[in-house]
């Protein structure tokens, strides 16, 4: 693949000004909106699978091709990894299937999350890689620290990582954590082995690439 991404364009280059408010509102709100019928369906095809393996949890949400969570899937052996992604377009890129640790599942994220908090999910670990950056200030309640669904993010529990060739969405993702009640960190990263067919696109591009980690378990104020 050759290098030849753009860097994210936007007039926004602080931290949304509204992040504060609206991290809070959905703190103290119940987001009940229904699943998507086809992310209900992913949902209980693997439920039975995910719940009898006796394995811990890796999520690798918003996973495009499933080459990261194959990668992840090599990192964790003991651990069950789940890629989720709502194209099935690039879900069947992915060269070979399911693997003995790892499933590839076509639902929506937000979804996704909310139907694993209901079942009594808890996560040993939690990758983005890359999400959508939703760069226009306007688009803010769709980037995943803005939308009502960063609740279940939550809930979910882990160690949480977010990637970005953005730096303010690292930024603020990091800030919605602290908002939270929360302890991230946030770097810098040059990956020598990119996890992911974007990640080895805006390596050879020359963007700079973030990192925001959080362990949503010991790494509290609560």
């Amino acid at each position: 693949m050759t290098g030849n991404s753009l860097p994210v364009q936007s007039p926004q280059q602080f931290c949304h000004p509204g992040l504060g408010r609206l991290v809070a509102r959905h703190l103290a709100t119940d987001n009940r909106r229904p699943p998507a019928p086809h992310s209900l369906a992913a949902f209980e095809a693997i439920r039975s699978r995910v719940e009898s393996a006796d394995r811990a949890l890796v999520f690798d949400s918003f996973c495009g091709t499933g080459q990261s969570t194959a990668a992840l899937a090599q990192t964790y052996p003991e651990m069950l990894v789940i890629g989720i992604d709502k194209s099935a377009h690039r879900l069947q890129k992915h060269a070979g299937g399911d693997g003995d640790n790892y499933l590839l599942v076509q639902a929506d994220c937000d979804d996704f999350w909310r139907l694993a908090v209901d079942a009594g999910w808890q996560l040993q670990h939690h990758f983005l890689f890359y999400p959508n950056p939703w760069p226009k200030p306007r688009h803010i309640k769709r980037r995943v620290h803005g939308s009502p669904h960063f609740t279940q993010l939550l809930a979910l529990g882990g160690r949480l990582e977010l990637r970005s060739n953005w730096q303010v969405y690292v930024e603020e993702f990091g800030l919605a954590l602290v908002l939270a009640g929360h302890y991230p960190h946030i770097s810098r990263i040059a990956p020598e082995n990119p996890l992911s067919l974007f990640e080895q696109k805006y390596l050879r591009s020359g963007h700079e690439l973030w990192r925001c980690r959080c362990d949503l378990v010991h790494n509290s104020r609560s």
